[in-house]
């Protein structure tokens, strides 16, 4: 064979072989998340996994993003991706009509109509070992990273995480820390602690239900990212409280995203969304 041909014979195998190892279908990834986080770990109110979408479609890119609308749909598109990959469901509740009249419906057609697919890991993955709350943690850089609640034995999943700051901080130091880490511009606390913070509790989102359980596993102080404003009454110097923000707490559950399919669907390109989905301003 002449050697022009055989240059080419050998560019087009690698082509094709590399297509070939590319070919990763949304079902594939879908199964790689529901594996990480499986479904059952989610709370009953909730709606995780496949949102919209044909699981049969190869993956030419999947973005991913804490909230699904139509500016993500839009973003996915300029991107080349035809998969997003939430925290947040695209679908909580059933829906009677696709039209024009709400954000969803909106979201809905238009990822339909672009041939987009959208699949949700909510509290399946906040539930799940390694999942948000463990990475917040890890932002943080505690160490001893367990489940909340979980002495003497550890169960497998979890609604929050409790850990230890490698050497203990003021209270103001720590919520500066925090802010720090999170980009955040302001920081909702009870009173300053007037003891060193070491042991930490954390659940992102809404976690004060879990407030009175970090407190019995003796956490100095708890991170969240709402609570209620009666939540506060009731516990100066037994805690410290830090809540900074719903959106701001989960931001980074994208890169626990990203990292599962890396692993699992190496083929896959991931893109994290850039357009800030967070519908609440601090002005």
């Amino acid at each position: 064979m002449p050697k022009r041909k055989q240059i080419l014979h050998s560019s087009l195998f690698t082509l094709h072989f590399f297509s070939y190892l590319c070919s990763v279908k949304i079902k594939e990834v879908l199964s790689a998340l529901e594996r990480f986080a499986p479904l059952p770990l989610q709370e009953s109110w909730d709606n995780a996994g496949l949102q919209v979408g044909l699981t049969e479609t190869e993956v030419s890119g999947a973005l991913l993003c804490l909230d699904v609308t139509e500016r993500i749909v839009d973003e996915a598109v300029q991107k080349g991706c035809n998969l997003i990959v939430s925290h947040h469901p695209l679908l909580f509740r059933g829906l009677k009509t696709i039209s024009d009249l709400t954000d969803v419906q909106r979201t809905v057609m238009k990822a339909i109509q672009q041939g987009i697919g959208v699949i949700s890991m909510h509290t399946n993955m906040d539930n799940a070992r390694g999942g948000v709350n463990f990475k917040i943690a890890e932002k943080l850089g505690l160490q001893e990273v367990r489940f909340l609640g979980s002495e003497p034995v550890e169960p497998d999943h979890g609604s929050g995480v409790i850990g230890q700051l490698t050497a203990p901080l003021a209270a103001d130091d720590f919520v500066k820390a925090v802010k720090q880490a999170f980009d955040v511009e302001c920081a909702m606390c009870n009173e300053l602690l007037r003891r060193p913070v070491q042991k930490v509790a954390i659940c992102g989102g809404a976690g004060d239900f879990l407030l009175d359980t970090a407190i019995a596993a003796g956490a100095d102080a708890f991170i969240t990212g709402e609570m209620h404003y009666h939540q506060y009454f009731g516990y100066e110097q037994r805690i410290q409280i830090c809540v900074i923000g719903h959106y701001q707490s989960e931001q980074f559950t994208t890169e626990v995203f990203r990292d599962i399919i890396a692993k699992e669907c190496p083929g896959v390109r991931t893109e994290i969304a850039t357009t800030n989905t967070n519908p609440i301003l601090y002005l």
